[in-house]
């Protein structure tokens, strides 16, 4: 999922959640463009940060149709259509998400093998997930659920030149297969390496990975658009690394207690998402962690004012 030759930010979407628990469809198409007013250049629904495992499939597929309606062909989007299953009945949902009017459908590495199965089995499995799903444009993503299976780098180059894969979100956290990557796939022009983790953000983006999808993206969207921007712009480069630093040095608080933490954030900025979510394997949003949020708010706004804000034009 490549966009001409600029680098994308691509969101992991939040899932907004009423009093009740059930999606709130309102807060969710004010999201949708917040993260186009940011300068998102596509969106990732259905994952991880929606809350994908604590949705029913009726739900996803009515969530994923309402963000295609919404964008009404603005950006490409993506979303996840493998689940527990077997390979057969992952292959159906697929079509069935792909029929919503996305651009690709995810695939889940840790869905396709158990932790203990052979990369062999892995890959086979894959073959025959690609094999029923027709002609269905695909992309892959390491989540760290139900376990992380991180992609080889030359099967993924295998599979971006067949033309059928057009997006890999990368969790590896190891430049050294981030860079492998990108060098397997380099001749595939339409296909992409998006990296989730920001502690070598800048460096990712010079080796020539397509563009940033990372939670932090959901705190402060303008502000991964801009460094997707300007990561390489000579003028620019005390700045890139003030950037850099800072999402270094905020990480711990901006993963703890997610995606609960991001709607927090969000919601103090005025934003009509609740802070409400359906997971129960997250930390707590006690005291202590709402006044580490309120202070991440406070330095990124100092951080803003001191580089004169996060223009993208």
């Amino acid at each position: 999922m490549k966009v001409q030759n600029d680098k994308k930010f691509i969101p992991v979407m939040l899932m907004p959640f009423q009093e009740d628990e059930k999606i709130d469809y309102s807060a969710l198409g004010e999201l949708v463009e917040y993260y186009l007013d940011a300068g998102a250049g596509g969106l990732f629904a259905n994952c991880l940060s929606s809350e994908m495992f604590n949705l029913s499939k009726e739900e996803m597929l009515t969530s994923v149709s309402f963000i295609v309606e919404k964008v009404r062909g603005r950006v490409p989007i993506v979303a996840t259509g493998t689940f527990e299953d077997t390979i057969e009945n992952q292959a159906k949902f697929v079509k069935e998400i792909y029929a919503t009017g996305v651009d690709a459908v995810i695939v889940i590495t840790g869905l396709l093998a158990k932790e203990h199965d052979r990369e062999d089995t892995f890959r086979m499995n894959v073959e025959k997930l690609l094999e029923w799903t027709a002609d269905v444009p695909l992309g892959f993503y390491e989540c760290p659920v139900p376990y992380k299976r991180i992609m080889q780098p030359d099967f993924l180059g295998q599979l971006a030149k067949t033309g059928r894969v057009k997006y890999h979100k990368d969790t590896s956290l190891d430049m050294t297969n981030v860079e492998a990557k990108i060098r397997e796939t380099a001749d595939c022009a339409d296909f992409g390496v998006y990296d989730a983790y920001m502690g070598h953000a800048v460096d990712t983006l010079k080796a020539g990975s397509a563009g940033l999808s990372c939670i932090q993206g959901n705190y402060f969207p303008e502000m991964i658009v801009w460094l997707c921007n300007n990561y390489d712009q000579a003028h620019s480069q005390d700045k890139v690394a003030q950037v850099q630093q800072f999402l270094i040095d905020h990480m711990k608080v901006m993963h703890y207690a997610y995606p609960t933490s991001a709607k927090y954030v969000l919601h103090k900025l005025g934003h009509a998402i609740q802070v409400k979510n359906r997971r129960r394997d997250i930390e707590e949003l006690d005291n202590q962690t709402q006044r580490n949020l309120d202070s991440l708010m406070q330095k990124y706004n100092l951080l803003k004012a001191q580089l004169g804000g996060f223009v993208n034009v």
